[in-house]
């Protein structure tokens, strides 16, 4: 009886190397949250690993939109469920609400570059901490290395699967991430508030 042998089943590869196409993807979501945001107060800040030049990642673009005062979002709220997001709540984390594409109103830029989309307050400390480990890691080539290195380790460890990794990540690196901003925050008495 002859057997056939089939390939083995290969994943996908969770971590890509850094392209500076994720700046021009962040840029284009940009200019079409800023269409759909038109007349409201709020900063907008690239945060998240492809925001850090050279630094490999999955190739996911990481948006904060950041306001002052409660009206202010519900303000922003209101537009980008008119652009066709739903408010998906804070997913267990204080003072960061995350927006997911709702699928019924389309756009060809916010449909096609997979992103993920949070409204915080200025003082939120979820949005302290995206923007001290950017900052960080810009500027610090040895942490950035590292941090890649550990990335590419959790993602083997976790065989390619991205919910396995986002828990590993989150049990293994969050000590790592809480050790640089505190030193960028000693350093440069660097804050976003």
């Amino acid at each position: 009886m002859l057997r056939i042998r089939s390939a083995p089943f290969k994943r996908r590869m969770l971590i890509k190397k850094y392209t500076s196409h994720w700046v021009q993807h962040f840029a284009e979501l940009k200019r079409e949250l800023d269409k759909g945001l038109k007349g409201l107060e709020y900063q907008i800040e690239h945060v998240g690993s492809t925001s850090i030049p050279e630094l490999d990642s999955k190739p996911i673009i990481d948006i904060d939109v950041v306001h002052k005062t409660t009206m202010e979002f519900e303000g922003i709220k209101s537009k980008l469920i008119g652009i066709g997001y739903y408010h998906n709540g804070n997913q267990g984390i204080e003072n960061r609400e995350v927006f997911k594409r709702n699928g019924r109103l389309l756009n060809s830029i916010l449909d096609s570059i997979s992103h993920h989309l949070y409204v915080c307050p200025s003082n939120s400390e979820a949005l302290e901490r995206h923007v001290l480990m950017r900052n960080y890691l810009r500027k610090n080539d040895l942490a950035r290395i590292k941090y890649q290195e550990m990335k590419y380790q959790l993602a083997e460890k976790a065989n390619q699967d991205k919910k396995l990794y986002a828990e590993l990540k989150e049990l293994h690196v969050n000590a790592f991430i809480n050790e640089i901003i505190e030193i960028e925050k000693r350093m440069y008495n660097n804050s976003y508030k």
